[in-house]
């Protein structure tokens, strides 16, 4: 690269930011790490690692030769993750912080931070990538996909447009939480390691010594990590316990309060003993909320019809070209490591609704609903309900 341009790579102390940064040094960029503290409640706890990761980023960027910078985003994270997260449990749902903290803070906080650092790109180590596409372009609403009424779609020709596509490793593709990512964010954002396999990071950070090359992926994120869910979320939800009551509407458990479980849901039930029309070996799962009564629906077996759904809506919308795709076939996952689910997208007004080919299951309000056309990510939205 003849003309040395800035990156700012969000190091995590992980093996996958580590690669990214040592990619784009040996491709001539001047490269900056920054590891970002998003959580202080409780930070000497044995389950949040961000001290040790902070050691670990560090030790990465001495071994590539890289500066890198600690920087504080707890306050920002409190207020446009957290406690959208807390709102979206006490109202019966299961948000999805990860898609939330990529859109608010790794490309948001981060981006301008990074921005105010002189850099002309940020990268990150997310399996994803981004492709230029050169116009038309559609110049239309805002991010949220309203239309102002009357107004028509216009194209700019010779725009150049940014596609979100997947890693090309299916079993590593982080674009379900990045679908929220709008058009200035990916015309800022590289992927480094989106073009590689899992195996050949690895790798790549073996050979070069890096200390992270074997180090376990993060499976959480940080302000749960790996402390039991249920105990975290007590500290700061109000919970009243109730009943857990059959599809026959039977009394077969109590719940501890409904915040504290998710759609098909199969752990920590306490369930045992109750026989139902010859499937007493059965597993049960969590099936359905009533929030104004205050009762838990659980059903046995896996396929139960409660726990399978053929359409959804969605609201909250966000588009990756700043505009909605067009009513038809595409397809969607309504959770991560899901195979895409071939689908009929239908605008509503506010938002959209999804009718699947085949009957998804454990369809979650709360969770996101995005949308692919192949290898495309086109965005998508927040569940608001299935059917």
């Amino acid at each position: 690269m003849a003309n040395r341009q800035r990156v700012v790579v969000g190091l995590s102390g992980g093996v996958d930011s580590a690669v990214s940064a040592w990619l784009l040094k040996e491709q001539g960029w001047e490269v900056v790490g920054l590891f970002m503290k998003n959580w202080e409640d409780d930070d000497d706890d044995a389950y949040c690692s961000s001290r040790q990761d902070f050691l670990d980023a560090a030790a990465v960027a001495d071994v590539i030769g890289i500066e890198i910078e600690h920087v504080n985003f707890a306050a920002e994270y409190k207020d446009r993750v957290f406690a959208e997260f807390l709102r979206e449990y006490q109202a019966g749902r299961t948000p999805n912080p990860d898609v939330l903290c990529n859109a608010e803070i790794k490309f948001k906080a981060f981006l301008d931070h990074a921005l105010r650092l002189g850099a002309g790109k940020i990268a990150t180590g997310h399996y994803a990538r981004v492709r230029e596409v050169a116009g038309p372009a559609v110049a239309g609403p805002p991010q949220d996909g309203r239309r102002p009424p009357g107004e028509q779609e216009r194209c700019d020709v010779g725009v150049v447009r940014y596609e979100l596509l997947k890693g090309l490793d299916p079993a590593k593709d982080q674009s379900y939480f990045l679908h929220r990512l709008n058009q200035a964010q990916l015309s800022k954002t590289l992927f480094p390691v989106g073009e590689l396999a899992k195996t050949e990071v690895r790798r790549i950070a073996r050979d070069i010594g890096l200390p992270v090359a074997a180090k376990k992926d993060s499976t959480g994120i940080c302000f749960i990590g790996e402390r039991p869910f249920r105990e975290f979320l007590n500290r700061y939800l109000s919970h009243a316990p109730g009943p857990m009551l059959d599809e026959r509407g039977r009394e077969v458990g109590r719940h501890v309060g409904l915040s504290f479980y998710t759609l098909g849901q199969r752990q920590g039930l306490g369930i045992g003993g109750v026989k139902s029309g010859g499937g007493e070996h059965e597993p049960w799962y969590v099936a359905r909320k009533e929030i104004e009564r205050n009762v838990l629906r659980v059903v046995q077996g896996h396929e139960h019809p409660w726990l399978l759904s053929s359409t959804l809506t969605a609201d909250d919308c966000s588009w990756v070209a700043g505009t909605p795709p067009a009513p038809g076939a595409l397809a969607a996952k309504t959770r991560y490591r899901q195979a895409d689910a071939p689908c009929r997208l239908r605008p509503l007004p506010d938002g959209f609704a999804l009718d699947f080919d085949t009957p998804q299951w454990a369809v979650t309000p709360g969770q996101s609903a995005v949308l692919y056309d192949g290898e495309v990510c086109l965005g998508g939205g927040v569940i608001a309900s299935a059917g």
